[in-house]
């Protein structure tokens, strides 16, 4: 018992500030993923007709017509990454986002594959798990309105 008593108050201190930590982190991940995806986004919409060709002559969206996954991907990068930066739905926002991730790696796999880009995509899906399993954290809309309207 003596050791367990010893080991108690430094391994509370560290498991606090570890804590201590998560929200800032889960912070981070949004805004760093949300950047990423906005900004890819933001790129198709200013330059409409090369993204066009790039979904219809590159990319191997499965099972949606190239315009159709144009218009999808262009519209999913451009509102999801503002409700995941604000925290707001944020669990199921970054389904939508990992989703997104997930399809633009399937359909251009045979590129990302050559560099670092399959990579930077597991990365950003292990962040966007991060904010599926821990939602917002407490920079988060969600954690205002649960403080607000629901009881703890």
């Amino acid at each position: 018992m003596g050791l367990a008593n010893t080991l108690e108050a430094p391994v509370r201190t560290i498991s606090d500030l570890l804590s201590s930590l998560q929200s800032p982190l889960l912070l981070f991940f949004r805004v760093y993923v949300a950047w990423v995806f906005f900004s890819s986004g933001l790129w198709k919409f200013n330059n409409w007709e090369q993204n066009l060709a790039v979904f219809e002559y590159e990319y191997a969206v499965p099972l949606l017509d190239y315009e159709m996954a144009a218009y999808l991907a262009t519209f999913g990068e451009l509102v999801f990454p503002v409700f995941l930066v604000t925290g707001l739905g944020t669990r199921f926002v970054a389904i939508a986002v990992s989703f997104i991730n997930i399809v633009a790696v399937v359909s251009y796999y045979a590129t990302l594959a050559k560099g670092a880009g399959l990579a930077l995509h597991q990365l950003y899906g292990v962040m966007l798990l991060a904010s599926i399993v821990w939602g917002g954290g407490f920079f988060s809309i969600d954690r205002w309105i649960k403080s607000r309207f629901f009881d703890d």
